[in-house]
């Protein structure tokens, strides 16, 4: 009998024992599944706030100074990206020339205003032909101030110049960070409605691909003439949202796990299992970034 009863107590110790380094094992796993995706997240944005905030424009031309535009064939093969903006804009971001600013070198010329761009796409990070490891990669492209100038400074039309440096973005050294399934930038727009008797400041809200309410829009480009914005539902007038200026910019990443992107290489999913599987296995992350007067 007390042997059978010892017995009983060591089989609920140990059960108990097993449960509770289960719960463990899962909280632990949990905690450095957020903590990689935070990592990521804050590596991109980050980087991105960076360059948002030394941006540069000039009025009273009829150049190109940004594009944010809805990519036309969002990244993905079982489970593709809910939204994958497009981003050109210049910057005097502060790694051009390698980071040797002000250096007695040959590296840098004096030029203080470089392109850069990001793109989103399903590809393996590192090898440049590789299928094997997909996953959503983000990059972003430096072009150094001389060929900016050369090439891309004073243009009309902004990814229609860039084209030429297109096939660089995706290039293994451009790679900033993995697993980010959704790429979004919201543009928080200062424009001025004017009616027959009043003027008033509207803050108008222009995210780049598709809101929550199903609204999308195609593109939002700064000009030297003003802003243009393809598709927004604004409740203001074109003219009086291109004489608009831009008073900042969130920055909105949805970051997967690397559980959730070794799913991804084994099974479909079904429009019924995205809105779970993502809930359980993804990381939102959002930065609101104050952009210098334009």
């Amino acid at each position: 009998m007390e042997l059978m009863v010892a017995m009983a107590i060591t089989t609920v110790i140990v059960t108990v024992l097993v449960s509770i380094t289960a719960i463990a094992m899962d909280t632990w796993n949990r905690s450095r599944a957020e903590l990689r995706a935070a990592r990521q997240a804050k590596a991109m944005v980050d980087s991105m706030a960076s360059d948002f905030e030394s941006m540069v424009t000039r009025r009273g031309n009829t150049y190109e100074w940004l594009s944010a535009i809805n990519s036309n064939s969002l990244p993905g093969e079982k489970l593709t990206s809910t939204n994958a903006a497009e981003l050109i804009m210049f910057s005097a971001a502060t790694d051009r020339y390698d980071g040797e600013i002000g250096i007695n070198n040959t590296n840098d010329k004096g030029g203080d205003v470089s392109c850069v761009a990001y793109r989103l796409k399903y590809k393996d990070p590192i090898v440049k032909s590789g299928t094997v490891f997909k996953t959503f990669v983000l990059n972003r492209l430096l072009v150094n101030p001389d060929n900016t100038f050369n090439d891309l400074l004073g243009k009309a039309d902004l990814p229609i110049a860039f084209s030429k440096y297109s096939s660089k973005l995706d290039e293994v050294q451009n790679f900033v960070c993995e697993n980010v399934f959704q790429f979004t930038i919201t543009f928080h727009i200062e424009a001025t409605r004017v009616t027959d008797t009043t003027s008033e400041l509207v803050p108008v809200s222009v995210t780049i691909g598709q809101t929550n309410t199903g609204q999308v829009t195609q593109s939002l480009k700064i000009k030297g003439t003003g802003l243009k914005v393809v598709g927004a539902g604004a409740s203001v007038t074109p003219e009086q949202l291109a004489a608009g200026r831009i008073a900042s910019v969130e920055i909105s990443l949805t970051v997967l796990t690397d559980f959730a992107i070794d799913q991804l290489r084994k099974r479909p999913f079904s429009e019924k299992d995205k809105p779970e599987f993502l809930a359980k296995n993804s990381y939102q992350y959002t930065k609101r970034v104050s952009i210098p007067s334009m």
